[in-house]
């Protein structure tokens, strides 16, 4: 299976200029292309490729920029097929017109050429050797990127892993997202929400304030973008680390995982839960098959085996007892379900895994206990809106100002 590998770059005072250089001419060239583009359009001609932009740029703008032939022609290259590939999306409407460039903001470049790796080194053309902060991959790829984000610099490339033979310990699972447990199994796990941006709120509003107050243009102004870049970096390691270890655990331990189809986009129209919502990362955990590619689960499903069901997205799970399948309301604020005909009281965030669990078990559309047999791994898509009827609503309008123990589910 082919996956990504990024990691942090140690550089010496040589290299890090050197990186700059290259981050500097890939710039030059992809605001370059989109000013000429930019022209085509306004006089009704037709777009220039990549390989016209390139043959351009090498008649008329590096004799002009000597400084060009110091960095390697593979950045100046790349900028220009990403130029083409974003008019790309712009006619196809998957995207916004493309913008220009700005210095210090999402920095790189591309290289390729002889690479070779050894231990936590790595050797890319121009640069020659250079340290990262990790042990590498053994693997020899054809080409990399080399990124700028909060002050460091971050080297990532593209390898064919080998699938790991992992042993399953369970067989179907249930997960319940949500606001105050990240995430909640129907075996009884149970994971919790960091919250990083909530915690580290104060912190980025006085980084942020000191950042207005510095004079624009000056060293300690730079220095104080550097430093709130580096406390919200943070705050998304800290999400992305909770999220890996989350959807790493289940792929490796059950062979069917039954989540719901949230549509993160939709949830997000609460104003009350919008922050909340967008702190858990729920985008990182599955996307829904229309928007880009899907992310974290799904990839590590295929990786490690597993099959990824996706119930319904008007299935309401968090109304449902578990235990006779009586249906009845559940404002955000309530935390217990306490069924009025069986008598069961239950976390309603487990609650609801278990509905999902049942759910699965069922759904003949669902694939019930055939799907534990495909080792392949991959995910699955049911629409049962036919037999479970209308939208899950959870009281969200009568649940203003419950945001801190609120439940998407």
């Amino acid at each position: 299976m082919l996956l990504g590998f990024q990691t942090q770059l140690i550089l010496n005072h040589k290299q890090t200029t050197l990186a700059a250089q290259h981050a500097g001419v890939a710039r030059h060239a992809y605001n370059w292309g989109l000013e000429v583009c930019r022209q085509a359009l306004e006089n009704q001609q037709k777009l220039p490729t990549a390989i016209d932009l390139h043959k351009r740029l090498v008649a008329e703008v590096k004799q002009a920029h000597p400084w060009y032939y110091q960095v390697s022609k593979c950045a100046p290259q790349q900028a220009l097929r990403n130029l083409e590939q974003a008019l790309k999306r712009w006619r196809k409407g998957l995207g916004q017109f493309p913008r220009f460039k700005r210095k210090g903001v999402q920095d790189s470049f591309y290289l390729e050429g002889s690479i070779r790796i050894s231990g936590n080194r790595i050797k890319v053309p121009i640069f020659g050797w250079l340290r990262c902060a990790e042990l590498l991959p053994a693997t020899t790829p054809k080409n990399v990127v080399i990124s700028l984000r909060a002050g460091r610099w971050y080297i990532s490339f593209k390898y064919e892993a080998p699938t790991p033979q992992v042993e399953k310990t369970g067989e179907v699972v249930g997960v319940d997202l949500g606001i105050h447990h990240l995430a909640t199994c129907s075996g009884g796990e149970v994971f919790a929400n960091p919250k990083p941006y909530r915690k580290a709120r104060q912190r980025l509003a006085r980084l942020q304030r000191r950042l207005s107050r510095k004079q624009k243009g000056s060293t300690n102004r730079k220095k104080a973008v550097v430093q709130l870049g580096k406390a919200h970096k943070r705050v998304a390691d800290i999400r992305q680390d909770s999220l890996h270890k989350l959807t790493t655990y289940l792929a490796k331990r059950y062979r069917v995982v039954v989540v719901e189809d949230l549509q993160v986009k939709n949830l997000l129209q609460n104003r009350k839960l919008a922050g909340s919502l967008s702190d858990c990362g729920f985008y990182e955990l599955r996307t829904p098959s229309r928007y880009r590619e899907r992310r974290r689960l799904e990839y590590k499903a295929r990786l490690y085996g597993c099959q990824v069901v996706v119930a319904d997205r008007f299935y309401p799970s968090s109304q449902l007892c578990s235990g006779c399948g009586h249906r009845q309301k559940m404002p955000l604020q309530e935390r217990v379900f306490c069924c009025p005909c069986c008598g069961l009281e239950l976390d309603r965030d487990l609650n609801a895994a278990l509905n999902l669990l049942r759910w699965y078990r069922t759904t003949p559309s669902s694939g019930g206990s055939d799907a534990c047999g495909d080792s392949s791994g991959g995910v699955v898509g049911v629409n049962s809106a036919a037999s479970h009827g209308s939208l899950k609503q959870e009281g969200s309008r009568s649940a203003a100002g419950t945001e801190h123990s609120g439940s998407v589910c």
